[in-house]
This record gives structure tokens, sequence and C-alpha cells, in this order.
């Protein structure tokens, strides 16, 4: 995927296959539809810091391909508002954090004039950011108006029992076996927001390669005593 010339690497783990909906069904699905090339009206979503913002607007792009660009904005929002210039030619534009540049005066118009621009070609855009639109600090009024527009999603956390689970999809998209009362354990001796499990799991799955051992509670609480004494 051409993304600017920037080395805007998709995460390779981030792809809709790898993502437990939970109760996260309806924009999942509303996702899968428009990177399909499904004719709807786009979207903004927002939720809390690891509840999947990131991991879904990367799969959109990663299901639609060469038609989509994904732009992280907490990283280009200093390149400033000239990256969007030759953008509405693409059918999907996915903008991560973009309450990261609400209140800067030329963002704000440049992203208005952009989302005139894209919708205008045919094209739709899917939005992620902490909060709802009238919510995310806009001072151009009609920015905020034209972003009220799309259909919002609030990503809903996942309870205990769903923690588990993601972190077993997430352990067999790498080809790794997590049995229930290891990932249980995991949940009792890590943060339990899941971009924090993720990383255990990371750790794990390249400790296990090394020591060619299964993830076991016994194996699990070896590696993490062994962070404790480092």
């Amino acid at each position: 995927m051409n993304q600017l010339a920037l080395p805007l690497q998709l995460a390779d783990h981030a792809v809709f296959a790898s993502f437990l909906a939970g109760d996260n069904d309806t924009l999942v699905a509303t996702l899968i539809d428009l990177s399909a090339g499904d004719s709807g009206q786009g979207c903004w979503l927002w939720g809390a810091a690891a509840t999947g913002r990131t991991h879904l607007l990367q799969a959109v792009c990663d299901a639609a391909g060469d038609r989509s660009v994904y732009l992280p904005l907490d990283m280009l929002a200093e390149a400033g508002p000239g990256i969007l210039e030759g953008l509405e030619s693409r059918e999907l534009v996915c903008i991560d954090d973009i309450d990261r540049v609400a209140g800067n005066e030329d963002w704000e118009r440049a992203l208005f004039n952009f989302y005139n621009a894209l919708y205008e070609a045919g094209g739709q855009l899917v939005v992620a950011a902490a909060a709802a639109p009238r919510e995310s600090g806009f001072s151009l009024a009609d920015l905020a108006s034209r972003m009220s527009k799309l259909p919002v999603f609030q990503l809903r956390a996942l309870s205990d029992a769903q923690r588990v689970a993601a972190l077993q999809l997430r352990a067999r998209h790498r080809g790794l076996e997590l049995p229930d009362e290891t990932a249980a354990f995991m949940l009792r001796r890590s943060r339990r927001d899941m971009a924090s499990l993720y990383d255990l799991l990371d750790r794990l799955d390249l400790e296990a390669l090394k020591a060619k051992r299964r993830l076991t509670i016994p194996f699990v609480r070896d590696v993490l005593e062994g962070d404790v004494k480092a």
C-alpha cells in the first residue's frame, strides 16, 4: 500500500481475523463491509486507550489494500496538513487519533476541506479518536458538524472472559497454544488492559521460542520472575 512514501508500516497482527469483537460486533461488521467496498457512509469510532482503535483502522487498510490509506495523526501531526493533498482520490481514508490536531486552525480547516473533497469524489472516511465528534475539542463548528454526520460507534472494553478469549485468538494467530488456565494466570499477574496483555504475550512468545517451552503457568511465572529480578 502506497503510504505517502512515509514508513507507515501496518502491524502484522492488525487484521480482522485477530480481533475479538466482543460487544463491538456491529462496528466490526460495518468496517469489514466498508473495507470490501460497501457504499456506506464511513464511520467514527471512539473509545478508551487499548480498546483496539488502531488495530481496527489498520485492519480496514489491510483488507482494502491499495484502495485505502492509513494516517496516524499522532505520528504525522507535526508534518502539517499538506500530507492530505491528493488523498481524496482514495476510496477509503482511515485517520487515526484525529483529536490530536483538534484546536489547530490549519489542520481543522484542511480536514474540513478534505472531508468535502473526499465525499465529492465518492470516497469514504473512517476516523478514530478518544471521544465522540462533539467532545473531541474541534474549534471549527463546521468540521465538528461534518464529523458528526458519520455513523458513530463507541468501542466497548472487553470483559475478563473476553480478554482471555482475545489473548487466545492472538496466540492462535501467532501459531501458539495458550491454555485457559495460563491465559487466566496472565490476567492475574499483568496489567489488565489489552495492550499490556498483548505485550506480555509477545515476550512469552519470544522466551518460549528460545527455551523451547510451552505456555504453561510455571513457564509464565518463571518469565515474570525473571523480569522482576532483571
